[in-house]
């Protein structure tokens, strides 16, 4: 796979995260966690706004409603159309923070969280209903990162970093059951973290102290690797009025001596076709 990269914007983010694409704003939503900051992303006047939150916060994704869902320090926040804050699911748990967050089919949203010290089994995965309702799919996870679904909904894309691996779970009436290995990172490769799903069922996955972004096919198989100029991309999604540009977020931090375009958003052209993303129904 051969694609330029180019950078849409030097942000500095110190730990760039969870691009998503709002389909109502016309938007690629992203947050820098360590930063505390929201941003949202015009690619046409290639503007960026900033809304900066009270806590850490690992994920953004867009409310059916309007408005902004977050996944915070401290638990999951909703910020109206008007901007006004307020907690869906306040669960405060000291050395614990949200992290990355994806939206399933039936507009429930799946959250991560992991321990800032990273101590193996301290994060947890869970499905967060639009009423608030909250259960624990996976109690013992370590670094909670990329979830997605396949095109028919059928497969769930999970992954918890340091295993290493991209894992698979049958879907279905916002259920996901029979977890089991998919991919495996080789050793030496980077540490999974982001991903995303295109429109032929491909998962496509940012590799944290890898440098590249790859595309996995259907069944497993490695079909193309991107490599970026920075060594820690942290997401991919697609994005643009016809799905077809991949942006990429990227990090600085734990870097001595960063790349310039570290912390930058960057971006695939036509890189391939994305699936539209549903709306948190919160």
């Amino acid at each position: 796979m051969t694609f330029d990269v180019d950078e849409v914007l030097r942000a500095g983010a110190e730990l760039g995260e969870g691009p998503t694409w709002d389909p109502a704003a016309r938007r690629l939503l992203w947050v820098d966690i360590l930063g505390s900051r929201v941003h949202t992303y015009d690619p046409v006047s290639g503007t960026d706004d900033v809304l900066a939150t009270d806590e850490h916060v690992g994920a953004v994704k867009p409310r059916s409603g309007g408005g902004l869902v977050v996944n915070l320090r401290d638990g999951i926040g909703l910020y109206g159309a008007d901007g006004e804050f307020a907690w869906l699911h306040h669960d405060p748990v000291p050395g614990r923070r949200g992290n990355d967050a994806a939206v399933a089919p039936d507009g429930s949203l799946w959250a991560g969280t992991m321990r800032y010290d990273e101590a193996p089994g301290g994060g947890t995965l869970s499905r967060v209903g639009a009423d608030g309702s909250v259960s624990v799919v996976v109690a013992d996870a370590t670094v909670s990162n990329g979830t997605g679904w396949s095109p028919d909904g059928t497969l769930m894309y999970y992954i918890d970093s340091p295993t290493g691996r991209i894992d698979v779970f049958t879907y279905a009436d916002g259920h996901a059951v029979d977890r089991r290995p998919w991919v495996r990172i080789e050793a030496g490769a980077g540490s999974p973290d982001g991903l995303t799903v295109d429109a032929d069922g491909a998962v496509w996955v940012a590799l944290w102290d890898g440098g590249a972004v790859r595309r996995y096919s259907p069944d497993g198989r490695l079909d193309g690797e991107v490599r970026l100029p920075v060594p820690r991309p942290t997401a991919c999604a697609f994005g643009g009025p016809g799905l077809t540009d991949l942006y990429i977020t990227t990090a600085r931090v734990g870097l001595t001596e960063p790349h310039p375009l570290s912390g930058s958003l960057l971006v695939l052209p036509d890189a391939g076709q994305g699936l539209p993303q549903p709306s948190f129904a919160g």
